[in-house]
């Protein structure tokens, strides 16, 4: 969700983007938006380091998640999320660790989820911190191409194109957690 809004804005400033996505179809969009496309699986460790090795990346920008196109399917798709958070978390961590990236930034959640969820959260928060990286926690994202197109969902929330442009000005931030909400659900 969050990428296809990013990308545009990394390249406008100048940045070289490789975006991965794990379907060929979905190539040609990455390269219309002006990345070079990589098609890797993120549960491939090894494609996915020599991936990671062979392009070279100052900072790697971890956004991967495993949601269903429609909302009403998420509670059967929470263990496929857990998974990216734990697997693809630390492949892309270990990838980025071989490649000597200097920057790591990933996507997290500023809400709380039950269980496994919470589990998977925490350990992707605690890999990212590990290596020094940024944790953005975002609110829900809502506007167009999100589960919340019409109405703004409950706080924490966050509209998707501010959430690209606010993650956009956080490149250089230092390691640590950020949150990433709307003004009005700032406490």
């Amino acid at each position: 969700m969050i990428g296809v809004r990013l990308l545009p804005l990394l390249v406008a400033a100048g940045h070289e983007v490789a975006g991965t996505t794990r379907s060929a179809e979905k190539a040609a969009k990455l390269r219309e938006l002006g990345a070079e496309p990589v098609v890797v699986d993120v549960y491939d460790a090894d494609a996915l380091r020599e991936a990671v090795v062979d392009f070279g990346p100052e900072l790697v920008i971890h956004q991967l998640t495993d949601l269903p196109d429609d909302p009403a399917d998420l509670p059967a798709s929470r263990g496929a999320n857990s998974r990216i958070r734990f697997e693809g978390t630390d492949n892309l961590v270990a990838a980025a660790s071989a490649a000597g990236v200097g920057r790591f930034l990933a996507q997290s959640i500023a809400w709380d989820v039950p269980g496994e969820g919470a589990k998977a959260v925490s350990h992707l928060e605690g890999a990212v911190l590990g290596i020094g990286g940024v944790v953005l926690r975002y609110g829900q994202f809502y506007g167009p191409g999100t589960f919340y197109e019409g109405e703004p969902p409950p706080p924490p929330r966050i509209q998707i194109d501010a959430a690209a442009r606010r993650t956009a000005e956080l490149l250089e931030a230092p390691s640590g957690v950020l949150t990433i909400v709307d003004a009005t659900d700032q406490t």
